[in-house]
């Protein structure tokens, strides 16, 4: 096996499939990456098990010779030494040669690096998947879907499907949930040719997040194919391949009020940055609670304190406030996680009691719903 290729551009398929490596890997294959070469371009691929990356670099882009394949091959080398040797090589211009027993020359300038690698044969193969149950979603949507609703995950192994984010097709319509019992995002978006039929998913978050890296700024169209233990997303260029966890994920659709007591409208913004000094002194307590007080004239209060180091209060003008008088605690941080998700728009926040979840969702558009389970300070 033999091929020139441009740095830069073995450098972004290497940062695509370094996401999948992991160093924890009991499988000592794994701690590689496998480099597949052939007259149309170099497949890479990386992989810990429960995810597997495999990015393609055409021989031709855009009229440009990417790749000189001289001897098509396949190899597998130490992933982060390779990543590693690539990223310090002096010139735009690398060679890879594999000789005799996987030993593995790479040239650059006068730089020469020799590696042993590894039989390409014993590495994984790529799951095999069934493209029954595919639809296609636009790069910029998945990853709204994804930084709305991904961060209320549960980071506790306890509950290992909490870990993950459940996707659900029905009626023409995909919804994403996450919660980790103290708080839940819901994204709900139409999609055009789903499926016919009913099915679900549960899509571990770490899957989810390196996946959003990857995609970038694309807008691409990017194909999604469920399976029963897999899901693939498949851009133009990169296989994304997840496993899913296992277990059912519990309906949350019992958890949303029906009826409110109280219901304000104000600037989304001018209530994150209230929240975010506010938890200046919560910090400072283990549980960074604050509290949250509807006043007369459309005024609420968002005050937080220490018995070591002092209070804040501040006032803030809001839109409309309906019903009931009403005080409130909560974590400031997933307030502002909420209110980052649902964007610096107005927002409506919906309460049914002192001790009861409230929701909150933008006054434009309801897609995007975060719910947040208070905490008793008294």
């Amino acid at each position: 096996m033999k091929f020139e290729i441009m740095r830069h551009r073995l450098l972004d398929g290497l940062n695509d499939v370094m996401k999948a490596v992991s160093s924890k890997t009991t499988i000592p294959i794994l701690n590689g990456i496998k480099l597949e070469v052939t007259e149309e371009g170099l497949h890479l691929t990386g992989s810990d098990s429960d995810i597997t990356i495999q990015t393609f670099i055409k021989a031709e882009e855009n009229g440009e010779q990417v790749i000189r394949v001289i001897e098509e091959g396949t190899i597998v080398v130490q992933a982060r030494m390779f990543n590693e040797i690539v990223r310090k090589l002096p010139t735009s211009d690398v060679e890879i040669e594999i000789t005799e027993n996987f030993h593995t020359h790479i040239r650059s300038g006068k730089s020469e690096f020799h590696i042993i690698g590894q039989d390409a044969s014993e590495y994984p193969l790529l799951p095999e998947i069934q493209d029954d149950r595919n639809f296609v979603i636009p790069a910029d949507l998945l990853k709204s879907l994804v930084r709305e609703t991904v961060f209320a995950i549960s980071t506790s192994e306890s509950r290992p499907v909490l870990t993950g984010v459940h996707w659900e097709v029905k009626n023409g319509e995909l919804t994403c949930v996450a919660t980790d019992s103290h708080r839940l995002a819901r994204r709900k978006t139409k999609l055009e040719q789903l499926p016919e039929g009913e099915y679900s998913a549960v899509i571990p978050g770490k899957s989810l997040s390196e996946l959003s890296k990857i995609l970038g700024d694309s807008s691409q169209p990017v194909q999604i194919v469920m399976t029963n233990q897999q899901v693939l997303f498949k851009t133009s260029n990169v296989l994304f391949y997840s496993r899913l966890l296992e277990g059912n994920y519990p309906d949350t659709s019992r958890l949303i009020p029906t009826e409110y007591n109280t219901t304000v409208t104000m600037d989304g913004k001018a209530l994150f940055q209230a929240i975010d000094r506010a938890s200046l002194m919560a910090r400072e307590e283990r549980n960074n609670i604050v509290q949250f007080t509807s006043l007369e004239g459309n005024v609420v209060e968002i005050s937080s304190s220490s018995p070591e180091i002092g209070k804040v209060e501040e006032k803030i003008k809001t839109t409309l406030i309906e019903g009931e008088e009403l005080k409130i605690s909560f974590s400031a941080k997933y307030m502002m996680d909420a209110l980052k998700a649902v964007g610096g728009h107005d927002v409506k926040v919906q309460f049914t009691g002192a001790m009861r979840p409230f929701i909150l969702n933008s006054i434009h558009d309801d897609s995007v719903l975060q719910l947040i389970v208070p905490v008793r300070t008294y």
